[in-house]
């Protein structure tokens, strides 16, 4: 949508920082790379120095692994470059793996000819009473650098910068602080467990921040919309840190279409100017309407929509009745009970084909446990339906497992050798050492091939269950193990071509007519992201073969949140009998259950969060005034033709 000199007026009402959207964030981190690179360029011409404020967390990734690519295939040089970071746990060894210090060295400074003497990072390692001491210091190399030429800030989905959590004084210095216990758990994916999170952090302050000469903030994914949204457009208040930014005089916000989600300018458009009425944006218009008027579809009236910015929708249909049938049927359509298409009806509306009556299905699941979490109900009843699914977890999952549930199965697989008196002269050394190097691990130590081994195994062991429990057959479980999971860390390999190739050669041997896939974005350790974009490399690879033509993908949500409704093509529903089934099949990955490995911010177990998920999606529909379901499992369509 091409914005007008009007519509740029009307959404500077709204937002009080600017705001760059990009469609990815490998293209916003590639615009922010050449800002960065222009910088460097015109002071290395003036033969002076450039103060770099940097940020870590998984948010600047694609800007330094830009910027390295910059130095390594365009020659920029980074010798006139001095930097200081925003923060860094405490207490913390530097080469521990959580270590920001590791982090600058491992994403940036070990791969670009910056001298490691104009590196600057918090040091986690200080003694208590001298931190204070320390970070007055820290204070002064920056004013003695020149200050901050341009500081690169995320954000956290409390609103924090650096870590400055809510609360934080606008005229606060470098400093200990305490983190927010919503920080700890977003982070806990970094730790084994949230024991290990800790509980301080040295920051730079937010009058640090605000002397910077420009500011930069980027963040990525519809997980931090709705923080970027009151941000960018709620009141300034040091209850959202980063909202203080509107008070900075070169600020910018660089975000991906995702985090632009509920920006008004993407949420109702049509309060900032003339809009193009597509089917979706319509569809969005009036789902948000009844929602926010708490009315069904079918009771909204022309006065509603006037009054609510819709006018020209209206004058667009005539009248309120007319739309509201439209929109209504639109939705009613999307609901089935057969995902797979129902047998032998022709119904153009309906979100599947009926032909043919039994389709070869292969859900793709990032890990070992998002079949049944995600879509279980839709899982279970395409094969009650009678097609031939399979499966592909395409990761080992096992970084998931804790330590503690490894040396129960050694326990088991010791006592039940000693059980049965079975020779174990194979076995036993390699349980020994397992259990030796657990014994001894360090916290910030990766496990051992053969711990990572068992930890697989124990996660394809409940996949296997979980199949047998919905009945599929041995042969149509499929392991991809794709290399770019097997690092051993939470840190990742980039996909390669690799990982592609055996995700093709599976389709090629399946020949679906049906793909389902992950498209939750918002998984907080970027697994699901890569698994997708995996997928679609592949289908683009394989899109002129024939057996493609007869393939559709459908796109699930994982565990983090579900579709919007007004993006839902196809809502399969469950009563709640069905619901309880997909629970005890999700209850079969023990090594998942009670503690949730990686939670994020959220606390409630998988099957907690599938349950409350699904039944949500159901009221949803039940709001706008159509049937009433226990729970609803969504999906979109993806065109990849």
């Amino acid at each position: 949508m091409t914005l007008n000199h009007q519509e740029i007026e009307l959404i500077d009402s709204f937002e009080q920082i600017a705001v760059d959207i990009y469609p990815t964030a490998k293209d916003g981190s590639k615009a922010v790379a050449q800002e960065i690179a222009a910088l460097i360029k015109a002071r290395q011409a003036a033969n002076q120095k450039v103060v770099l404020g940097l940020a870590t967390g998984s948010t600047p990734k694609y800007l330094y692994a830009e910027l390295v690519r910059l130095h390594k295939e365009e020659g920029l040089s980074f010798k006139n470059v001095i930097t200081f970071n925003l923060d860094e746990y405490y207490p913390i060894e530097p080469d521990a793996l959580q270590s920001y210090n590791r982090f600058m060295k491992e994403q940036l400074f070990n791969h670009v000819d910056i001298p490691l003497e104009n590196t600057h990072v918090p040091d986690g390692t200080i003694p208590k009473e001298k931190v204070k001491e320390f970070a007055a210091e820290y204070e002064a190399k920056i004013e003695a650098a020149g200050g901050i030429d341009l500081q690169i800030l995320g954000i956290g989905t409390n609103g924090h910068i650096g870590f400055n959590e809510p609360g934080s004084a606008i005229n606060s210095h470098t400093r200990l602080v305490t983190l927010d216990n919503s920080t700890r758990m977003a982070n806990a994916f970094e730790f084994s467990n949230m024991s290990l999170v800790p509980r301080l952090a040295v920051t730079m302050g937010l009058s640090t921040i605000f002397k910077a000469k420009r500011v930069v903030l980027l963040a990525w994914g519809s997980h931090k919309s709705k923080i970027v949204q009151r941000s960018v457009e709620g009141h300034s208040t040091d209850q959202v840190p980063a909202s203080l930014l509107q008070q900075h005089p070169d600020c910018k916000f660089v975000i991906d279409e995702q985090a632009a989600e509920d920006l008004t300018r993407n949420k109702e458009p049509w309060l900032t100017g003339d809009c193009e009425w597509t089917p979706k944006l319509r569809r969005k218009a009036v789902t948000n309407l009844a929602l926010k008027l708490n009315k069904p579809i079918l009771m909204l009236t022309d006065r509603d929509y006037n009054e609510n910015g819709l006018n020209d929708l209206i004058v667009q249909y005539g009248s309120a009745y007319e739309l509201n049938i439209e929109e209504f049927n639109g939705l009613r359509d999307t609901i089935t009970g057969w995902p797979g298409g129902k047998p032998g009806a022709q119904l153009p509306s309906h979100p599947e084909r009926s032909e043919p009556l039994k389709k070869r299905v292969l859900i793709f699941s990032p890990h070992p446990d998002d079949d049944i979490i995600s879509m279980g109900g839709t899982f279970i009843r395409l094969h009650e339906q009678g097609h031939d699914v399979h499966v592909a977890y395409q990761t080992s999952g096992n970084i998931a497992v804790t330590d503690e549930f490894v040396l129960r199965y050694i326990d088991f697989a010791v006592g039940f050798e000693d059980m049965f008196g079975i020779d174990r002269s194979k076995s036993s050394q390699v349980l020994a050492d397992a259990k030796a190097f657990l014994a001894s691990k360090k916290p910030s130590q990766k496990d051992s091939p053969e711990i990572r081994a068992i930890k697989g195994l124990i996660r394809r062991g409940e996949a296997k269950a979980t199949c047998r429990y919905v009945g599929i057959p041995e042969e149509n479980i499929h392991y991809n193990n794709l290399p770019f999971y097997e690092t051993g860390l939470i840190e990742k390999a980039p996909a390669s071509q690799a990982d592609i190739d055996i995700t093709k050669e599976l389709i090629r041997k399946v020949k679906p007519h049906q793909i389902y896939c992950a498209g939750d974005l918002a998984d907080p350790h970027g697994t699901h992201k890569v698994c997708l974009e995996i997928i679609f490399a592949a289908l683009d690879q394989l899109k002129h073969e024939e057996y493609m033509k007869d393939c559709w993908v459908w796109l699930y949500k994982g565990a983090w949140q579900e579709w919007k409704i007004n993006e839902i093509e196809m809502a399969v529903p469950m009563s709640p009998d069905q619901v309880r089934q997909k629970r005890l099949g999700i209850f079969i990955h023990q090594s998942q259950k009670d503690v949730v490995p990686f939670q994020g911010t959220d606390s409630r177990e998988f099957w907690e969060r599938a349950e409350d998920r699904n039944a949500d999606t159901a009221n949803l529909y039940d709001q706008l005034g159509l049937q009433k379901y226990a729970a609803m499992e969504a999906f979109v369509r993806y065109h990849f033709m």
